[in-house]
């Protein structure tokens, strides 16, 4: 009997062990908090689900849950007011260009301090520069870029063909666009239009598609401190007058504001034959355009030109030591080639560092997608989207003098001006 005995206590003492074990890998697991933005284009949620789950499968001590929560603007304002209630997430997919306003309010904290290694120094600096003129500020890295963009011009090969003009010759001016603009307007007999030349949309981020503009005309919006805006500048000015031009004098797309949400279905129910959006919506088109359509950088006046824009991984500065080592893990793991690549191929976005394109997997996708290399092409052409101190107050008198403009309630002059002096009366502390 006591023979007996002796044997099954080892037995339970190890299974208690394994079942100690099991629970504590599990209990005492790191939990991560991500807000992530999905109201932008492409099918997201499914494609950010499965890299979650890949990671926790390589990672069984790290959880990872991602709370969907919107379009950019509704994720910065979810994750602000969380952390004016005490539980910010720990890590967040936002806009890059809201790096001032979350430094302002000393909510998140520089991968600088976060990095020890020089592996770690040396993936600082992997990504390209131009995707990086939002992520650093004070000499400092806030962000990592990973849902990143540029502005494209889609059009309709088909509609260019019918309209006698070469499908694979886009247009690369402004005046080109203005003309080809014309030829490809149709009206029914009525006199309705039926299909537009062009629409570029003024709701949702109207001041993202007049910093393209702006660019064109060889004039940017802001300084890189983002303490200073130079919206009444002539040049810039120059630039929203052609804007509302294209609706007023030359007719090639409706007067008034356009859209955004509803601009890819008009392209793709060809109610426009060319559109100006963001690459993150290549894939949707890729899959769902009954015609042949083709992929071309924005025209130009003086130069080409378009702002990078999308958004960027942030880590929250209320973590724990060890919750800040999660969050840089999953975030390397993220944005290491492979997966940019996959992600890029899944999605329109941009790969967002130069060895992502040398993968087999996007280098193959790229030569029989051509289109797939034009945003990553447009970035030597790229400056920095609008970023400034106090940026959601910024954007909107911006955005609101953008569509005085274009409907006709101030002159773009006037619009401007006034913007100006506004945006001043905000900065004018920060400097």
């Amino acid at each position: 009997m006591k023979k007996r005995t002796s044997v099954i206590k080892p037995a339970k003492a190890m299974l208690l062990g394994l079942m100690l074990l099991l629970f504590s890998s599990t209990a005492f697991a790191t939990e991560l908090t991500m807000f992530y933005p999905v109201a932008v284009g492409g099918p997201l949620t499914k494609i950010v689900d499965k890299l979650v789950q890949e990671f926790e499968a390589q990672n069984p001590d790290i959880s990872i849950k991602a709370i969907y929560s919107g379009n950019y603007s509704d994720t910065m304002t979810k994750a602000m007011t969380a952390l004016k209630g005490g539980t910010p997430p720990h890590l967040s997919v936002i806009l890059s260009t809201e790096i001032f306003t979350l430094i302002d309010n000393d909510a998140i904290l520089a991968f600088d301090d976060l990095v020890t290694t020089p592996d770690d120094k040396q993936w600082l600096d992997s990504f390209y520069p131009a995707l990086m003129a939002n992520s650093r500020t004070g000499n400092k890295t806030w962000s990592i870029p990973f849902q990143r963009s540029t502005i494209v011009m889609y059009y309709n090969k088909d509609a260019f063909r019918k309209a006698g003009l070469d499908p694979d010759k886009p247009p690369s001016t402004w005046e080109e666009l203005a003309e080809m603009g014309k030829k490809l307007l149709i009206k029914d007999s009525d006199g309705k239009v039926t299909q537009w030349g062009l629409e570029i949309p003024s709701t949702g981020y109207p001041y993202w598609m007049f910093g393209a503009l702006s660019k064109q005309n060889s004039e940017v919006l802001m300084n890189d401190a983002g303490t200073e805006t130079y919206f009444d500048s002539p040049g810039v000015i120059q630039a929203l007058d052609f804007w509302k031009s294209l609706g007023t004098e030359h007719k090639i797309m409706p007067e008034g504001t356009i859209e955004w949400g509803t601009l890819r279905t008009d392209f793709l129910e060809q109610k426009t034959a060319m559109m100006w959006h963001s690459t993150g919506n290549l894939t949707a088109v890729k899959d769902n355009a009954s015609f042949d359509f083709g992929v071309a950088m924005l025209p130009a006046k003086k130069e080409r030109g378009t702002p990078t824009g999308g958004g960027n991984f942030f880590i929250f500065k209320k973590t724990t030591p060890e919750e800040r080592a999660a969050a840089v893990k999953f975030i390397k793991w993220m944005t290491q080639p492979v997966r940019t690549a996959q992600w890029s191929i899944g999605t329109g976005y941009l790969g967002i560092r130069p060895d992502a394109y040398e993968t087999e997997e996007l280098k193959a996708y790229v030569e029989s997608f051509s289109a797939a290399a034009v945003a990553r092409d447009q970035l030597k052409y790229a400056t920095a989207e609008l970023s400034v101190h106090e940026n959601g107050k910024v954007y909107k008198i911006l955005n609101d003098a953008i569509q005085a403009a274009l409907t006709g309630a101030k002159t773009p002059e006037n619009a401007l001006k006034d913007a100006q002096k506004q945006a001043e009366r905000i900065l004018k502390r920060y400097r």
